[in-house]
Formats: structure tokens, C-alpha cells, sequence
């Protein structure tokens, strides 16, 4: 298993494949029921089931997101696909999660286990380095996350660092009726309640360091993702996502004047 921290493998496969061997433990602490499986790698992971009720959508925005974010630099856990047996649920007491694994046969997604981990709060004693919060702050608002509120800020504090997890909420337009390239320029107000925002520094100067690398990042993170998750038209998606990123980047300085409240 690759540790968190260390550089994720280059793969040109997309993501490393674990098979789960022992589902733990669910992990009730969000709403789409995600469980703790140990994997045959000798690792554990956070798993979230295709069969939840965000459906495979979520999992598509997870890849793309986190694969972006540990891409260019943030510290995002190792994201792996997890082959899961719909038999391993049998032990589970709770019929909603053995109804949730048998659901979810196959290719499922999972998010490297951040043992020890706390809950992450904005100390204003302590300081945030405001380079970090604007480049995430500015990641967040490429990839339209309105995830990470105060409420709900969907931070990690590990070994020092902050980690970024949980984007199923990334890319919240891909579950309408209009292509999500189109949505690229559609106001995101709700991204103004970014836990980080107050304490960014300067969002048009984060996008100056990290747009190279976002543009690099992009074709390999949407290429990352399993057909098994596009639907019947995986490339047409993968497109979908990839002239929404192209276009998000491109046409930056509206979020950021959105984001920094200037509606002049």
C-alpha cells in the first residue's frame, strides 16, 4: 500500500486495484454509509459503495477531484478501486448494509484509512498557512465542492498535516439534465461558505502556481475513472468532465471575483 504522504504510483491503468478480504466496521458519520474493509494488500480503506444512494455519480467525482488534488500537490489519501464480493456483508448484523454490499458487487471506490485522524477545526490562535487554504479554497471551487462548510468541512488532521477527503459533492451539476460542460460558467454561491475562505490568501495568485499542473492533471484523472461508473457512454462522460475542467480553469477569474464577493 502506498502511505499516505508518499507520491502516488503512476499508473497507466488508472487506479491501483485491491480486492476486499474482511469488511470491519460502517462508518455512520456520513450519509452515504461508507465501511471500513481491509483490503488484500494488508491495507484498510475507507469504502464507498456503488450501490449508495448517490449512486456510481459520487464515486465518478471522487475519482476526478481527489486524483486532481493529489496530483497537484494537495494532500489528498490514496484513492484505490476495491473489488468487493456481495458475500462479504453476510456477517454484518445490520440488513442495510448487507443490502448495501450485495448492491454494490464489483468495482467499488476506496479512500486509503487515516488511523487516529481527528476531526479537523479552524483554530484562529493557531493560524492556517493562507498559500495552503487558498490553493485549496481555489481546488474546491474548480471542481465546484460546496462540501466543505464550517458544518461539514470534511478535513482531516493527521500526522500534522491537514487531508483533504470526501469530493462525492464535487461536480454537483453532472446530476442534471444539462451536460456538466455547459454548467462551467454557472454561478456557485454556495461556495462562499468554504471553511477555508476566510483565511485564504490570494486565490488569483494560488491560480497562477497551480494551473499548469491542473491542466496536466486533468486528462490522467479523468482517464483514472472505471467504465463500470460511466454509464452506457463512458467516453462521452469522460469528455463531459474534461471540457468542464478545461472550461472551469480557463474561465477562473469568475469564481474567484465570485468567490471574493466582487458582483461588479
Amino acid at each position: 500500500m502506498t502511505m499516505p504522504g508518499s507520491p502516488a504510483p503512476e499508473l497507466e491503468t488508472g487506479l491501483r486495484r485491491v480486492e476486499a478480504i474482511r469488511y470491519v466496521t460502517p462508518l455512520r458519520e456520513g450519509g452515504s454509509l461508507p465501511g471500513l474493509v481491509e483490503g488484500d494488500d494488508d491495507g484498510t480503506w475507507v469504502v464507498k459503495f456503488r450501490g449508495a444512494g448517490q449512486g456510481a455519480g459520487a464515486l465518478v467525482a471522487e475519482v476526478v477531484a481527489g486524483e486532481i488534488g493529489s496530483r497537484i500537490g494537495l494532500p489528498v489519501p490514496e484513492l484505490v478501486t476495491v473489488d468487493v464480493a456481495p458475500e462479504l456483508g453476510h456477517a454484518e448484523p445490520d440488513p442495510e448494509i448487507q443490502e448495501l454490499i450485495e448492491a454494490s458487487p464489483g468495482l467499488n471506490l476506496g479512500m486509503d484509512f487515516l488511523p487516529g485522524s481527528l476531526p479537523f477545526t479552524l483554530a484562529p490562535e493557531e493560524g492556517f498557512d493562507p498559500d495552503l487554504a487558498a490553493e485549496i479554497v481555489f481546488f474546491d471551487a474548480l471542481v465546484t465542492n460546496i462540501d466543505r462548510t464550517p458544518r461539514n468541512p470534511n478535513l482531516l488532521t493527521w500526522h500534522g498535516r491537514t487531508w483533504l477527503i470526501d469530493h462525492g459533492a464535487a461536480f454537483y451539476r453532472q446530476h442534471g439534465a444539462t451536460p456538466l460542460a455547459e454548467t462551467a460558467s454557472s454561478p456557485t454561491p454556495a461556495l462562499r461558505e468554504h471553511v477555508l475562505l476566510p483565511v485564504a490568501g490570494s486565490l488569483a495568485e494560488a491560480g497562477e502556481r497551480l494551473s499548469a499542473d491542473i491542466e496536466a492533471a486533468i486528462d490522467p484523472a479523468v482517464e483514472s475513472v472505471p467504465d463500470l461508473w460511466l454509464g452506457e457512454e463512458p467516453e462521452a462522460r469522460r469528455e463531459d468532465f474534461r471540457l468542464f475542467l478545461q472550461r472551469r480553469l480557463a474561465g477562473q477569474a469568475g469564481f474567484i471575483s465570485e468567490l471574493e464577493g466582487d458582483d461588479g
